[in-house]
């Protein structure tokens, strides 16, 4: 499903006493798209009966949602020929959401649940634009408490971790010391002990595991680092454990 707004219902639904959701509005425009060539703004808010602003902003969306849309305002867009909407789409932080709690379920302990959870998540799986290039299954977010607020630089971490950031930071020690550390965040943790974030740390050349607490300074570099099947997630999950 595609995210909702505040924004004011369509005329035509208006007019039924039904007012329609962003969702539902994105669904049609994609639909009106597709099998057609240029689609000049005018025109598609004419058929939606919304102002040509709007629809800049839900183009603008979708764009920023992955769907392979080209051109830009005054000129027109194309909606590339082959593509097919799926049932749902999710931006990326209600996938981070979905597999946080996914893996909640999982980490439960209860037989049905487990299985529940593997099937939604297969479900969730097969309904996303190219299924193939990022598996729900692979998203590294674990909890094991709930109602716990999450630390400061939780956000900026996962978007390390989604865009494949090398992130520098300094980090104090059991003992209060301080290190100068560029990390490859792989996964966020959310423990009894409290919350953390494994990596691949540069300066020790091995997997590490940091106490959020324990950070003094953290920013993204403009550094990527590629999936190296040596220092990636899955090479982490295959060891015993890993200290900082």
């Amino acid at each position: 499903m595609l995210e909702n707004s505040s924004e004011p219902p369509c005329l035509d639904e208006r007019r039924k006493g039904k007012p329609i959701r962003r969702a539902e509005r994105l669904f049609r425009l994609v639909n009106q798209m597709r099998g057609r060539g240029v689609s000049r703004a005018d025109d598609l808010a004419a058929h939606l009966e919304v102002s040509s602003r709007t629809i800049y902003r839900d183009i603008a969306h979708l764009q920023a949602s992955g769907l392979p849309i080209e051109g830009e305002a005054g000129v027109g867009y194309l909606l590339r020929p082959g593509f097919d909407l799926p049932s749902m789409t999710f931006t990326y932080d209600q996938l981070e959401a979905l597999a946080v709690g996914l893996s909640f379920a999982e980490a439960a302990g209860d037989p049905a649940l487990i299985l529940a959870a593997r099937e939604a998540r297969a479900k969730i799986q097969a309904s996303m634009p190219q299924p193939e290039a990022r598996k729900l299954a692979d998203a590294p977010y674990f909890t094991l408490r709930q109602n716990s607020h999450a630390p400061p630089h939780a956000a900026l971490l996962r978007a390390a971790i989604r865009k494949r950031f090398v992130a520098q930071m300094i980090y104090r020690g059991a003992g209060g010391e301080c290190s100068d550390r560029r990390v490859r965040p792989l996964a966020i943790w959310n423990l009894s002990d409290g919350w953390m974030f494994s990596a691949w740390c540069e300066l020790r050349q091995g997997f590490r595991t940091f106490r959020f607490d324990r950070i003094a300074e953290l920013a993204l570099t403009e550094d990527r680092f590629d999936d190296d099947p040596a220092a990636g997630l899955r090479a982490f999950m295959a060891q015993d454990e890993c200290a900082a």
